[in-house]
């Protein structure tokens, strides 16, 4: 049985504003937003034996009855959110920082108080460095001060089921999670893999700092991961969100639904 769930958030036009708008592809019509990319958000839940785990926490949407719509999907599973044990932030986009705090009643705090939030120290001082206006540092003073944070450098593992690994490509110090638990090998790679299309195209992004670091990337993964049966988590996913590799007559590797 698969353990990762989408806590997908909806379905957005993102312009040069880099502002997130909700768009209702049954109604509403691209050409009346030109310039603009088309997204899905899906952070992502999983369980493991250590805890549930988070990957990117999400817009900071709120529902009807001013809840976090993060927290409001997590307990739709079934789940409560003193059980998140792990926050892990491929990067510190706005996009994929919403939900980490909490700023519901005027006073902000912490979304996940029982979590471990791990971030790249070298992304944590970027978001503070003023190059790039896609970084809330409102949210991040909130982590600072809570003691939830922790900062990793380059390679390693949070336990004996959790990895990361600097990878660059979208931000200069962007990180992607191996989660290796219940015989499965799930790979989140954030924004440098946001889409399952972009594991065929040979292309590079405009919005990527360094983007052939971020193409070339994408070719590894694909060629590592697909014959060792890796699970791919895609937070901007239009298609597939949670895909498994599977292999074709032809010897070559296709991607399936892993939730069908």
């Amino acid at each position: 049985m698969i353990q990762a769930h989408s806590l997908f958030e909806g379905s957005f036009s993102v312009d040069s504003s880099k502002k997130f708008i909700p768009f209702d592809p049954q109604k509403d019509d691209p050409k009346d937003r030109p310039g603009s990319l088309f997204v899905h958000v899906h952070p992502f839940l999983i369980e493991t034996s250590s805890g549930l785990v988070l990957c990117d926490t999400g817009l900071g949407l709120r529902t009807a009855d001013d809840e976090l719509l993060i927290h409001h999907n997590i307990k739709k599973l079934g789940f409560e959110v003193e059980e998140i044990k792990y926050v892990l932030m491929s990067h510190l986009h706005r996009d994929h920082t919403g939900g980490m705090v909490d700023f519901g009643q005027g006073a902000g705090r912490v979304a996940f108080p029982d979590a471990e939030y791990i971030v790249q120290q070298g992304e944590w001082e970027y978001a503070y460095s003023g190059a790039s206006t896609s970084y809330d540092t409102a949210i991040l003073d909130v982590l600072q001060r809570s003691g939830n944070l922790t900062l990793v450098e380059g390679e390693g593992a949070v336990n004996h089921e959790i990895g990361y690994v600097l990878n660059g490509g979208h931000t200069p110090y962007h990180q992607a999670f191996h989660i290796q638990t219940g015989g499965e090998h799930f790979f989140f790679g954030g924004d440098v893999l946001p889409e399952p299309e972009e594991l065929f195209k040979n292309f590079i992004a405009k919005y990527d700092y360094d983007g052939r670091l971020a193409r070339d990337l994408r070719l590894q993964y694909w060629e590592k991961g697909a014959p060792e049966g890796w699970v791919y988590l895609f937070y901007h996913a239009k298609t597939i969100a949670i895909g498994r590799p599977e292999i074709k007559e032809d010897g070559n590797y296709k991607l399936i639904d892993a939730k069908s």
